[in-house]
C-alpha cells in the first residue's frame, strides 16, 4: 500500500507503520472492486467523480450549474457552518469504499482515502485551530469498535500539524440512523443531539470531518453545538457528497 508523503513526526511514523504492518500481515483488497494488493486501486480512483470547486454552492458545497453560486436552500436558510466541501460524489466505487470503511472494519482504508481530503484542504483558504471528527452514536461505536470519521480526521491533523481533538464535541443522546429519512426528518433527528466543550472550542476555528454529507443535517447540528460553546468559525469537510438533481435538496 502506498501512503501519503506527509508523515514526518515520530507519532505519525508509528501511525503509518502500524497500518503498513497490517497490510503485510493481511494483504489488502481494493474496497471499490475487490482487486488484490491495494486498498484503493487506480481503476477505482479514475472511476470516482471529484467535485469541482468551480460548480458548487459557496456555502454547503452542493453541486450546481456553473452560473449559480448559492443553492435554493442556502438562500432561504443559510447553514451555520462557514463552508462545507467534499472530495467526490457518493457513487460508484467510492460508495462501496465508504461502506467498507464504515461497516466492514476496513480501518486501514481511512489513511488512504484521507489523502484526498488533505489535497482538497490544500486548495481552500481556511484558517484552522484544530480538527475534530463528527462523534458516533455510542451504540454504533460499541458495535463497530471505531469511529470511521476519526480515521479520516487524524491523518488530516497530521498533515496540517494541527491538534486532533475528538473530545471537543460529544453526543448528548443517541439518535436513529439517518439512512432513509427525509431532509426534514434528518434535521429533526439530530437537532440538539450534540454538545461541545467550551474550554476547548471557545474562540477557535474548527474543522469538522465526516465520511459522507447527504443533507448536511448532522454537520449543521454539530456546528450549532460548537458555535453555542463559543467557537468563532466552523468549517466542514467530507470524503463524499450525495448529489441531488434538484438543488432544493441541498444545504442543511
Amino acid at each position: 500500500m502506498l501512503y501519503p508523503k506527509w508523515v514526518s513526526q515520530p507519532t505519525q511514523i508509528l501511525y503509518q507503520g502500524f497500518w503498513a504492518a497490517l497490510d503485510w500481515l493481511y494483504p489488502p483488497f481494493c474496497a471499490g472492486c475487490g482487486k488484490p494488493g491495494t486498498l484503493w486501486c487506480d481503476e477505482c480512483q479514475n472511476a470516482s467523480n471529484p467535485i469541482s470547486l468551480n460548480s458548487i454552492c459557496v456555502h454547503c458545497g452542493q453541486v450546481l450549474p456553473k452560473e449559480q453560486r448559492i443553492c435554493a436552500v442556502c438562500r432561504k436558510n443559510p447553514p451555520p457552518y462557514t463552508a462545507m466541501r467534499s472530495w467526490a460524489t457518493f457513487s460508484g466505487p467510492l460508495r462501496k469504499a465508504v461502506h467498507s470503511l464504515k461497516y466492514q472494519q476496513n480501518m486501514g482504508l481511512g489513511i488512504k482515502l484521507a489523502d484526498h481530503l488533505i489535497s482538497l484542504l490544500d486548495q481552500l483558504n481556511w484558517s484552522l485551530d484544530f480538527i475534530t471528527p463528527v462523534p458516533l452514536n455510542s451504540s454504533r461505536l460499541a458495535e463497530r469498535g471505531y469511529n470511521q470519521s476519526n480515521l479520516l480526521a487524524r491523518p488530516i491533523a497530521f498533515a496540517r500539524q494541527l491538534p486532533f481533538v475528538p473530545g471537543s464535541i460529544n453526543r448528548t443522546r443517541n439518535t436513529a440512523s439517518q439512512v432513509g429519512l427525509s431532509a426534514t426528518d434528518r434535521l429533526e433527528n439530530v437537532t440538539g443531539a450534540f454538545e461541545a466543550n467550551r474550554k476547548i472550542v471557545d474562540h477557535k476555528s474548527v474543522l469538522l470531518v465526516d465520511d459522507v454529507a447527504t443533507t448536511g443535517a448532522t454537520l449543521a447540528a454539530c456546528t450549532q453545538a460548537l458555535l453555542s460553546a463559543g467557537a468563532e468559525k466552523v468549517y466542514a469537510i467530507t470524503l463524499a457528497r450525495a448529489i441531488f438533481k434538484n438543488s432544493d435538496s441541498g444545504g442543511v
